[in-house]
């Protein structure tokens, strides 16, 4: 298996972050050609990354360096790059890192005082560790999504919607269709949490359909499968999403990362790779380009090989 070469959403955030909390439709307006740009606004520069590549490239190269899933490392980077003062850092994942709390209880104890942590911060960091664990199986990809999930998000239902979506990266990557493997995944979702989201992964399920904003994992998960379903391509599957309007630059990651597995890299217009960067806070002046995000998705699925097979329960 050759992933095909993004991480599979490189493009698809950066896309989006001039947009956050716009209103439905924002897209289309700025772009009535649809030919979209990484444009800039908001704060943010043409082409600038926001939190959701940070974190994954954090993730991915943690996985790299210490040659597996080490959750104290993880969480030690998530740690070091929030101290870093970034530009944007969702509220659950900063009060859970900035807390002081151990990397094995913080996101618990975060969730026992708030009763709520079913933020979409898990989904959107999900790429790279998706396709590190692609190799590895059903089984042990969605274990190693959970595990990663429950770092800063004490709900399950976060771990089970970045479980799914490990997995549906996982059937792309290999050449299958991940709207037909919907099904299979959720029979592999915790019982408790197994109804609602079949609600919102099922064929017929729109976006306004949710009773909840899409900042929240269930209709973020739930509107990036609704793109990629009733769309063709790439392109059209990202204006989708970021039609929806709300949280555009994680509804885009998530989408970015599912297309970007079914399409491959030739799906992504050259006009959005050449501004697309990467600063990563907290670590000096780093700043990763599209060759740097390219080389590490493809490192990661080369170290896939290495631990294939590894259970990670």
């Amino acid at each position: 298996m050759t992933p095909h070469a993004d991480p599979p959403r490189i493009t698809g955030q950066p896309l989006g972050a001039p947009f956050e909390f716009g209103p439905p439709g924002v897209f289309t307006a700025r772009f009535p050609d649809g030919a979209g740009a990484l444009c800039g606004g908001g704060g943010w520069d043409p082409g600038e990354a926001t939190d959701d590549t940070q974190m994954a490239v954090l993730v991915g190269e943690s996985l790299l360096e210490r040659g597996g899933l080490e959750l104290p490392d993880v969480f030690a980077r998530f740690r070091r790059w929030a101290a870093g003062d970034p530009k944007d850092i969702g509220l659950q994942t900063e009060d859970v890192l900035t807390s002081g709390e151990p990397w094995d209880l913080a996101a618990a104890l975060h969730f026992q005082v708030n009763s709520r942590a079913a933020g979409n911060g898990s989904l959107m960091r999900a790429s790279t560790s998706a396709v590190y664990f692609a190799r590895s199986g059903r089984a042990a990809t969605m274990e190693a999504a959970r595990r990663i999930a429950a770092l800063t998000h004490g709900d399950r239902a976060a771990w089970e919607g970045t479980a799914v979506l490990h997995e549906l990266i996982r059937v792309a990557l290999d050449g299958g269709d991940p709207l037909a493997a919907v099904g299979r995944t959720l029979a592999e979702v915790h019982p408790d949490h197994r109804a609602r989201w079949s609600t919102v992964l099922a064929p017929g399920w729109h976006p306004d359909d949710t009773t909840e904003f899409n900042g929240a994992v269930r209709p973020c998960l739930g509107t990036a499968l609704w793109a990629v379903r009733t769309t063709t391509g790439f392109e059209d599957a990202l204006a989708a999403a970021f039609d929806v309007g709300g949280d555009t630059d994680t509804v885009a990651a998530v989408t970015g990362a599912l297309a970007g597995a079914l399409y491959g890299l030739g799906a992504v217009p050259e006009r959005w790779r050449k501004t697309l960067h990467v600063p990563l806070p907290g670590y000096g002046d780093r700043v990763l380009r599209t060759a740097d995000l390219v080389t590490l998705a493809v490192r990661l699925d080369d170290s896939a090989e290495s631990h294939a097979g590894k259970n990670y329960t």
